[in-house]
């Protein structure tokens, strides 16, 4: 038999299969990350697809170009409903998977609604724990500093960015609580009517997959794609350390002791090409999806 028969063979076997035993892969929602769109996330979304026939993906097109600039609470209650609605049309469950500021989304969406049925949630070097870098926004504000840009972000105007949502100045703590308007809720570091919540839409998961490495030169540090953050002395502190760990403020903990969170720290990588290295999709981030 010819090797092109083979594999024609194999796939009319394993789709058999499929249909005789009823196995099928889970949905996956997709996330982009800023500045870019769903084009740049079809590369992974085939690949899952390759890996994985007949995973329905869905790979949002909302908020692409500079319209993902725009605050990060309009983004979550928008594609937040989507992906709700997606999940409402697959009752076994769904998985979700979220690029650079796409994963901060994700994971936002999760905790706004607590009601989701997502199983596997993928975080593909995300600034979870906030941004204090600012090479990748000079593009947009080339002459913005980490040191004086607080006094941007912590604005009225900063905070109509979604970059201003998840901006943390370490040296700044007191203006971070007081004008951030994004982050300091979904961790749980100021209480409101959803903290309740909040911890909840995550401890409900069956996984959570935090994917960063050292020579990402974007997320900075890069330790907050696994909820590491700097302190007041400049120290990267990881997540275990950090009070939103200890005190199990959004469920990292309790994710954690019953080993549904999982850490993938891979060097030689750099920010813009995590969706892109099908090696570290396939190893990292396809075994995870049902």
């Amino acid at each position: 038999m010819k090797s092109s028969q083979k594999v024609l063979f194999l796939n009319i076997f394993y789709l058999i299969f499929i249909n005789i035993n009823g196995l099928s892969y889970r949905p996956v929602v997709v996330i982009h990350g800023v500045l870019t769109g769903s084009l740049s996330m079809e590369e992974i979304s085939n690949r899952i697809k390759e890996a994985h026939p007949g995973t329905q993906i869905f790979n949002t097109p909302r908020y692409a170009g500079w319209s993902s600039l725009e605050p990060m609470w309009r983004q979550v209650e928008e594609i937040g409903q989507d992906v709700i609605s997606i999940g409402a049309a697959f009752p076994e469950g769904i998985n979700l998977l979220g690029y650079s500021q796409g994963g901060l989304i994700a994971r936002a969406i999760l905790q706004r609604f607590p009601e989701h049925n997502v199983r596997t949630f993928i975080s593909l070097s995300s600034p979870q724990a906030g941004q204090y870098g600012t090479k990748f926004l000079r593009l947009f504000f080339p002459d913005l500093v980490c040191e004086t840009a607080y006094e941007l972000f912590y604005s009225r105007v900063g905070q109509h960015t979604s970059v201003g949502n998840y901006w943390n100045d370490p040296y700044h703590q007191d203006l971070y609580f007081k004008y951030n308007q994004f982050l300091p809720y979904v961790n749980n570091e100021k209480k409101s009517s959803n903290t309740t919540g909040f911890k909840e839409g995550l401890t409900k998961l069956r996984q959570m997959i935090l994917i960063g490495g050292p020579d990402d030169g974007v997320i900075t540090p890069w330790q907050s794609s696994q909820f590491g953050f700097f302190d007041s002395n400049s120290t990267v502190v990881e997540m275990r350390d950090r009070a939103i760990y200890q005190t199990d403020a959004i469920g990292l903990k309790t994710l954690d002791k019953a080993k549904k969170l999982i850490t993938y720290t891979i060097p030689g990588v750099p920010h813009i090409a995590w969706h892109l290295n099908m090696t570290l999709v396939d190893r990292y981030i396809i075994p995870h999806l049902d």
